[in-house]
């Protein structure tokens, strides 16, 4: 009974340290954006962003893209190696498109090197950078032009993986980037 207590406080404190400032700031960039949106991360974060594609795509209008093909995703793991598996599928990105990452630890050139590579190219290319990670924020949050670092001090995993869910929701649901109305 404790720990659900204590992490239901965390949720708690967690929401009250976002503001609502950095979310308007991402909402304010996305709403310029011109081409695609890509999205990607890895594990829980990669489910994440295949979610958060369909929002943008059905509620937005938004032309919005998840790395969901795990044939092919597997495939650049095998034939191109783990680190370089969004450099292919991100070959067209370009000046008018931005990448958003989803990731606990933002990427580092020790773990999840693979976003760090995804974000140099999408630079490189003239891409914006945007994203949703944990305290750390890692390569993401030094490189990003908009990234969200969600505060968990404790259970960070699960709460920056919730909380992304969160944020992408008030941004779907923003008056300024959805253009089309929620069933529910």
């Amino acid at each position: 009974m404790t720990h659900s207590i204590d992490y239901l406080d965390e949720v708690v404190n967690i929401s009250y340290l976002i503001t609502g400032a950095e979310i308007d700031r991402m909402v304010n960039a996305i709403s310029f954006l011109k081409g695609r949106l890509f999205i990607i991360g890895l594990g829980g974060s990669m489910a994440n962003s295949i979610h958060m594609a369909a929002d943008f795509r059905k509620l937005c209008n938004i032309d919005a893209y998840a790395f969901d093909n795990i044939a092919e995703f597997t495939a650049r793991a095998n034939d191109e190696g783990l680190e370089n598996i969004f450099i292919g599928w991100l070959s067209n990105i370009g000046k008018d498109d931005a990448l958003f990452v989803l990731s606990v630890g933002g990427g580092t050139p020790k773990v999840s090197l693979s976003l760090v590579k995804a974000i140099d190219h999408a630079q490189s290319r003239g891409a914006k950078v945007f994203g949703i990670v944990g305290p750390n924020g890692g390569y993401t949050a030094e490189h990003g032009d908009v990234v969200i670092r969600i505060p968990a001090t404790k259970n960070i995993t699960p709460h920056t993986e919730a909380f992304q869910a969160v944020i992408w929701h008030a941004l779907v649901s923003h008056p300024l980037l959805q253009k089309n109305k929620m069933v529910w």
